[in-house]
Formats: C-alpha cells, structure tokens, sequence
C-alpha cells in the first residue's frame, strides 16, 4: 500500500508549512490504471482522455469538466427536441443553470460522465454518463449525440469508451432505461451485446443490461 506522512505541519494567518514530508510507494501498484479506489476524494481522471477520428472527422474525449457548463446551450440547440426527449424518457424545453451545474461537477467517485468534442471547435457533440450505485456493483448509463451527428459511429464509440472505464472501475453490470420506439439506441444495445427486457406493462420503456463480467466487444 502507498503511503504518506506530513509532520510536522505548521499553520498560521499567514499560512499553512510543512516542515518534513514523507510518501511510501507500493512498486507493484505503480502501473495500476486508474482509477483508484483507495482514494477519498478521486481527482480528476485526466487518463481517460484519447482522440479518435470517425466517418474522416477527428473527436476528442475526455471526462466532463465543470467548465463544460458553457458548450452545453449550443450542444442543445442543435438536438432536436425528439431526441432530447428519447434520452430524458421526456419532453423538455428547459434546462436551468442549477441542472447544467449539477450535469458538469461530478464526484468522479459515484459518477462518470466522458465529453465527444470536435477535434476542430472545441464543441460538444456527444455525452456518455454514468451513476453508480452505492455498493459499486453496477451503474445507470445514459448516452446522446447531437442529431446531425448521428449515424457515424459516435455513439457506439463513446459506449465503447464507457464500458472500458465501467471495467477498469470494477463495476460488474450496467444498466439502463429506453423508450421503447428509441429503435436506434436499442439496435445498438443488441449489437453491442445488451440484454433486453420490457419493463412493466403500459410504461413504454425497456431495460436494457450488459454484464461487463462477460463483455467481449462484437
């Protein structure tokens, strides 16, 4: 196990000294990849960051920042309101400040959210989020392309970057709810190996889960 030692550690109006400082290594955990979950508080996960180039176009991703707040107006203003309404299971017009806020700070503990932005602007063009649950086992996952985006391959990648990191977190399972006419999301949940199944009669929705255990990449 690593280790770390601060003593003794002075602290004033005028500030915090640390007169003596010391920090063990575990040799065996030095190549482990991220993240880690002996952490407190996990920082910002900056090695789940690639680029990649699809349909010829080049596409950044990275875990979502506080300060992407700001390229979510635009994101939305070009998604079609059927679409917002497929990935939020219903219409909405609004998005105030504190939901945007509340999409962009995440404790990257419980929560995961990777960005897709164009390799040229800087602009938003996809979002892949996940919650876990509080016994780490599995997590709710939600995906959505900006409309004119669609049909490139973006969203499969942006899942495919998802699923890797639910892996590399230790998470066992991911889940998630579809409306039932989102035949798009749900031929790829089939393609990618989901499992689905119907919710409760009369709800319109459909479960989709994938067992990360046994995910092999079709």
């Amino acid at each position: 196990m690593a280790a770390r030692d601060i003593t003794p550690l002075l602290a004033d109006y005028e500030g915090v000294v640390a007169l003596d400082a010391r920090i063990e290594i575990d040799p065996e955990a030095v190549e482990r990849p991220g993240p880690n979950p002996d952490l407190a508080i996990r920082p910002y996960p900056a090695q789940w960051a690639r680029d990649i180039e699809l349909a010829g176009h080049a596409y950044h991703f990275r875990p979502i920042r506080p300060a992407d707040v700001t390229l979510y107006p635009d994101f939305l203003a070009r998604t079609s309101p059927e679409d917002i309404r497929l990935r939020f299971l219903g219409a909405r017009k609004d998005f105030p400040d504190r939901m945007l806020v509340r999409l962009t700070q995440l404790d990257y503990d419980r929560e995961m959210a990777f960005v897709a932005l164009d390799g040229d602007s800087g602009a938003l063009c996809g979002i892949a989020r996940l919650a876990s649950d509080p016994d780490r086992e599995a997590a709710e996952y939600g995906l959505m392309v900006r409309t004119d985006l669609q049909g490139q391959g973006l969203g499969w990648a942006l899942l495919r970057h998802l699923v890797d990191y639910a892996k590399a977190d230790g998470l066992q399972r991911i889940d998630g709810l579809i409306l039932r006419e989102n035949v798009q999301m749900l031929k790829m949940c089939q393609e990618f190996g989901f499992t689905l199944a119907p919710e409760q009669s009369g709800t319109g929705l459909v479960w989709a889960s994938l067992d990360l255990a046994r995910f092999s990449l079709p």
